[in-house]
Order: structure tokens, then sequence, then C-alpha cells
């Protein structure tokens, strides 16, 4: 089936042309943030409308700057600390003043402007990144829950303003959203268990450790054996459930069916690739070949159709 013309294809992307030159180039710039970051998330973003793409790409520009601060570098600042607090008042003041120094914070005020997209729902963001310097293990799944009401649930909310639902009401899909962020962030968890180790976090929950007999230590050995075989499984049911859940909640959309259920697939995937390898997290990481990607994206039009 051809698709429409309101999408692209797979190679570069035009902004609208409607935008002034100056907005377009602070777009360009949560563009080029998003697509040197997120392979996943780029190749799922690229069945969105047109109109709606950049939007998308400054919120997650927005969060990446923030991510890159506690995780990468916090380069001309004393300390992580200093780095994620100066993004968090630059964020406020640049809702306050209208303006900002920083393209992708100038960009995001101007979608938040055009969807009526509270600035608050990034409050709970600000709070996640800053724990994340300090904490590094989530006694329960309930208290990891907690960290991705600001790591995960706030991406799925401001998407779901800027997508619009076919009711009028943005509230009716947040359950879904949620469910959806919820999955695609356990997914990256599962992926990322050693790369994870090694900067000091786990984000398995140590309730599941314990049940399943896997200590630290164990992780630590890369011991790869049917306790953690059976661990991975837990998680990856539990990960499922939240993708059926979100699935419902696609055709809530009044826009952007199609890179939603794609997104959905394509991290949805990274399980069984987990599965295929053998359940080997440590010497490789999870993903997913262009052409796999593609398979995904074309099974998602199919199911939004």
């Amino acid at each position: 089936m051809a698709l429409k013309q309101q999408h692209s294809t797979f190679g570069s992307l035009p902004l609208p042309q409607e935008l002034a030159p100056d907005l377009a180039a602070d777009y360009a710039a949560c563009r080029q943030i998003m697509h040197g970051a997120s392979k996943n998330y780029s190749f799922a973003s690229r069945v969105l409308p047109l109109d709606k793409l950049h939007h998308v790409e400054a919120l997650y520009a927005v969060m990446r700057v923030g991510d890159d601060r506690v995780d990468v570098s916090h380069a001309g600042f004393e300390s992580p600390l200093a780095a994620i607090e100066e993004w968090r008042d630059s964020y406020w003041r640049a809702f306050e003043t209208g303006t900002s120094h920083h393209p992708v914070l100038r960009a995001y005020v101007n979608t938040c402007h055009q969807f009526d997209i509270p600035p608050e729902l990034l409050q709970p963001y600000f709070r996640a990144m800053i724990e994340d310097l300090s904490v590094t293990r989530f006694p329960t799944f309930v208290a990891l829950l907690h960290y991705m009401d600001g790591s995960a649930l706030t991406v799925g909310r401001v998407m779901t303003h800027i997508l619009g639902t076919r009711s009028g009401r943005v509230e009716d899909a947040y359950p879904y959203a949620d469910a959806l962020s919820v999955a695609m962030q356990l997914s990256n968890f599962w992926r990322d268990i050693w790369q994870d180790w090694n900067i000091g976090r786990v984000y398995i929950p140590q309730e599941d450790l314990t049940m399943f007999s896997y200590s630290e230590a164990d992780l630590g050995a890369q011991l790869l054996d049917e306790r953690l075989i059976a661990l991975l499984e837990y998680e990856f049911e539990r990960t499922e459930r939240y993708y059926q859940t979100a699935r419902q909640g696609v055709p809530l959309l009044a826009s952007g069916r199609w890179g939603v259920m794609s997104a959905l697939e394509i991290y949805r995937a990274i399980m069984q690739d987990i599965r295929q390898a053998g359940y080997d997290v440590f010497s490789r990481r999870a993903g997913t070949t262009r052409l796999q990607k593609l398979k995904w994206v074309v099974r998602a039009r199919w199911e939004t159709l």
C-alpha cells in the first residue's frame, strides 16, 4: 500500500515550510539530538505525521539533554547535580519569559503553546533525574514505578497532547500512554542490564532478584543460568501485560497511530531478541536490524488500518 503524502519516506525529513527560519533552526537542533541518540525511537517516529514530528523531536530532545547531563557528561558544571539543576531552572525560566538561550527549550516552549501542554507535566521528570544521581537500586517494583513516573510517564502524556485524541479529552488516553511508556522503559532496562551494572545501577527490583535467588554477585559475574532465564521471563511477562494494555489505547489517538504502534512493536521486539540470543544480556546489546524494524513498521501499519 502506498504511503499517504503526509508521511515521510525513510530518507531525510523536511521541517514544515511555515516555520520561521529561527524556529526551524531550533527544531532542527532537536532533530539532530534525537537521531543521534535513539535508533529505535527515531525509526518509529518517521511514520508520524510530518506536522507533528518536529514537536515529538522537541519533547525527546528536552529530556535527552537532561539525561545526558546525568549519565554522560556534566562538562561546564561542577557536578552532574549542578548540571541537571541548571537544566531544570532554565526550563522553568523559559516558560516564565517565553524564550531561552537554548534552542531545545525555545522549540519545546513553542510546542507547549501550540498544543496547550502544561509545563508541569515535566516536573516529575526533573525529580527522577535528580534521584538518578543517588538512587541506584529499587527494593520493589512499586518503587521502580515511582521512578518511571518521572522518567517515562511524562513522555507518554506529552505525546498524547501532541497527537490528540478522537474524543477531544486528552486524559482519556493517559492510562494507555502510561502503559506504553512503562513497557518501553522496561524493555530498555532488560536490554541494558549489563551497561547499567557498569555504571553502578540495577533496575531489576531487589525483591525479584530475591524471588529467583539470583544475587548481584551473580549479575556481576555474568552468570547466565536457569535462574537468570526464569527471572528475565518473569520480567518479560510483566512487561508484555503493559504492552497489551497500551495496544488497546492506540485507536483513541486522533493522529500518529501508525507511529505509536510502530514504536510499540519495535521496542517489544527487544525481548524477543534477548530470547533468541539465549538470554545473553552481558556480551551483546539486544536490538533489531533496519530490515526487522521495517517489518515491524509494516505490521504496525496493518494493525492500525
